[in-house]
């Protein structure tokens, strides 16, 4: 994962899911801890107006305790009403303590046990929750005992301090479990492709290589055999180049790849540096449409067995494109014309599209041809 994504409120990375698992049923073990403090600091005080009732209060959170750490275990199970439901049983239990205690008591009925219902809205919410959770305890508790002391105060700090930390941990440790996850598939996932285009260079490439070598030797229908070859060799290696660009790096083309498909057209040859170029999707997309474009007034204009080359460029501040052709080249004030007369071919496929990407696009024609040279600058996110 990238810095500042987002997490879904439920993780849905089976890393991140297998954490949370492990957090809630750590949480289950802190839960009986809890509970079996409360039952014990509740018989040694015993300072009830209603014993009774205290009794059952107790009883009733022994049992929500074994309910909510079943009911948390499973993935399915774990619910936001069943985390709302968890917290409105801990305000409430803390509630009723003014009911079923001696006036002045120092300690709620259900005491520290509140803390696993504020961790399972940390776990839920991440620190929203766990914010929320412990502003809501701690306000209940002010409002039902009508007085604050200093050893109260210092519990309820507790609380509003480690709601929301649980929460910023818990929400780290669900994204370095998710990036981890997505680290290992993207290195399993290129381990398999450099294996797959290792097969296929030592075995379809070479055949399809001799194929388009030896097929001419055969005749006219030879010929043509060997020309499919060869387009379908260049469309593999440029499958191939494609598939090797980092895939963890969403929205980036490999603009090398990208301009080796044009090898397939006619009489077109692609020069490319070895390495590759990787660009935003939106910058590479235009600068692919623009050489086409080039490309299609080769043919439109020179004919469709007329060769064009493509060199492309690069460097750490720009992207240098050149689309040459050795045709007779454009007459003089043509393009120009073209533009006042409101025909925007050339305008709108080529020097349009560069200009939307911050780019330039000039033409150079002669009896040598005509020679495009488009340029883009290379930002941070290229």
């Amino acid at each position: 994962m990238t810095p500042g994504l987002r997490l879904p409120l439920r993780p849905t990375e089976p890393a991140a899911i297998a954490v949370e698992d492990r957090m809630y049923r750590w949480l289950a073990v802190l839960r009986l801890v809890l509970v079996a403090n409360t039952v014990g600091l509740n018989l040694y005080r015993g300072d009830f107006s209603h014993p009774v009732a205290a009794a059952a209060l107790v009883a009733a959170l022994v049992g929500w305790s074994l309910l909510i750490s079943w009911v948390y275990h499973s993935f399915v199970r774990r619910t936001t009403a069943w985390v709302v439901a968890d917290l409105a049983v801990a305000l409430t239990a803390v509630a009723l303590t003014a009911a079923v205690k001696e006036p002045g008591y120092h300690s709620t009925v259900p005491g520290f046990w509140v803390m696993a219902a504020m961790f399972a809205w940390s776990i839920h919410w991440r620190l929203p929750g766990g914010l929320v959770a412990a502003v809501l305890l701690c306000v209940d508790d002010v409002l039902t005992r009508h007085y604050l002391s200093e050893t109260i105060y210092g519990n309820l700090f507790l609380l509003l301090v480690g709601g929301p930390i649980v929460g910023l941990m818990v929400d780290s440790l669900l994204r370095s479990a998710a990036r981890t996850a997505a680290a290992e598939r993207a290195a399993a996932s290129a381990e398999e492709r450099t294996r797959l285009a290792r097969v296929v260079h030592d075995g379809v490439l070479q055949a399809l290589a001799l194929v388009q070598r030896r097929a001419p030797d055969l005749g006219p229908d030879g010929a043509e055999l060997g020309r499919l070859a060869g387009e379908q060799e260049t469309a593999l290696r440029a499958l191939i180049r494609q598939q090797d660009t980092v895939e963890a790096t969403p929205g980036v083309v490999d603009l090398v790849g990208a301009l080796s498909v044009l090898e397939r057209r006619r009489g077109v040859s692609v020069a490319t540096p070895s390495e590759s170029v990787l660009l935003s999707g939106r910058t590479a997309e235009a600068l692919v449409a623009a050489v086409s474009a080039c490309l299609d007034n080769v043919v439109a204009h020179v004919g469709t067995d007329a060769p064009a080359w493509v060199l492309l460029e690069a460097s750490a501040d720009a992207v240098h494109l050149t689309v040459r052709d050795e045709g007779p080249g454009i007459p003089p004030g043509r393009v120009e014309q073209a533009e006042r007369e409101g025909r925007l071919g050339v305008a709108s496929s080529i020097r349009g599209r560069l200009a939307e990407i911050g780019g330039t696009a000039e033409v150079s024609s002669g009896s040598f041809g005509t020679e495009w040279q488009l340029a883009v600058p290379r930002r941070p996110a290229d």
